[in-house]
């Protein structure tokens, strides 16, 4: 944990350098690797009037899906980082990564620092089909503005996920960054500088997020890997110590887990998303209740077998006992 990661340090501050010395908002186009119908640009208008366009990649569907994934990322903030992911993401899901203001190809030129506009801004993000569940995650700063989306409760939202959430206490890696991005931050490509201006102002602005998820009503799974050097986990579980939610709220550690979750293979993600969709829902409750009537009549049969001989062998039915 004390030591820093130069390689990806490096990797991030090229690609910003490499884009902007080529006249490039985007990193690395998703369309050198994947087809349009894997993973799409698309843009749209930023929610509250604000007159900005933004730009995000979602997975295309041909029909309706069961479930609507919005990622709100970190700073900075490139949805193409996670386009492995949306090309692995299962059919029945529609997935949608956001460059968030002031990133990418996303207006405006400079970042909002005000979370809560962010909030409003992404908005539109969490508009739904008939029928459809929405799953929000929140990754590394965009915890925050996430967390402050969701609090709109927008309808048919069936949780909140934080992935290595950034709660204002920066790690070995991130304190170096800060250090040296604070003194040279006008010399900075665009991305580069907007995002040391985030981390910067989000002190004062964090207790936004605590009082947020204090009036939550859906589930939320905070999933963080114990060697992020970004952002310390134990920063996030003194966070979230002490919360009583209303529909609960889960952390788990990821064992060697760094802060870039999204930066391995793209299964692994999927996986955890898949892990943190609530499952509700009236076949659901359904199942688990037929579930429950027939572990009970399996423990009253081997009860009765028990005490007068009378019924026939249960073993078939003991699969249902959990």
């Amino acid at each position: 944990m004390a030591t820093k990661r130069p390689r990806g340090l490096w990797g991030v501050g090229w690609a910003c350098l490499d884009s902007a010395l080529h006249g490039r908002a985007e990193h690395r186009s998703t369309a050198l690797d994947y087809a349009e119908s894997e993973v799409r640009r698309v843009r749209f208008a930023a929610g509250g009037d604000l007159g900005w366009t933004l730009s995000a990649l979602t997975s295309p569907r041909e029909a309706p899906t069961a479930w609507k994934v919005v990622v709100i990322t970190g700073a900075p903030s490139w949805a193409e980082y996670w386009a492995p992911v949306l090309a692995a993401s299962p059919r029945d899901w529609e997935v949608i990564v956001v460059d968030r203001p002031g990133y990418g190809l996303s207006e405006p030129g400079v970042c909002e620092l005000d979370l809560t506009l962010q909030a409003k801004a992404l908005s539109p993000l969490l508009t739904t089909t008939r029928g459809q569940r929405l799953l929000i995650v929140g990754q590394s700063y965009g915890a925050a503005i996430a967390t402050l989306m969701a609090a709109q409760r927008p309808p048919r939202l069936a949780g909140l996920v934080l992935l290595s959430s950034y709660v204002s206490t920066p790690g070995p890696t991130a304190r170096w960054l800060l250090g040296v991005g604070g003194r040279i931050r006008d010399y900075l490509p665009r991305d580069l500088r907007n995002a040391v201006r985030e981390v910067e102002s989000q002190p004062r602005q964090i207790d936004l997020m605590r009082l947020a998820l204090g009036r939550f009503r859906a589930p939320v799974r905070v999933i963080h890997g114990d060697q992020d050097d970004f952002a310390p986990i134990a920063a996030t579980e003194a966070f979230c110590s002490g919360m009583r939610l209303r529909a609960g709220l889960s952390l788990e550690r990821l064992a060697g887990g760094g802060h870039f979750l999204n930066d391995g293979p793209a299964d692994v993600v999927v996986d955890i998303l898949r892990r943190a969709m609530p499952a509700t829902g009236w076949t659901v409750r359904l199942g688990r209740r037929v579930d429950q009537v027939l572990a009970d009549a399996t423990r009253i049969g081997f009860a009765l077998k028990a005490r007068f001989n009378v019924l026939a062998d249960p073993s078939p039915a003991s699969s249902f006992v959990p």
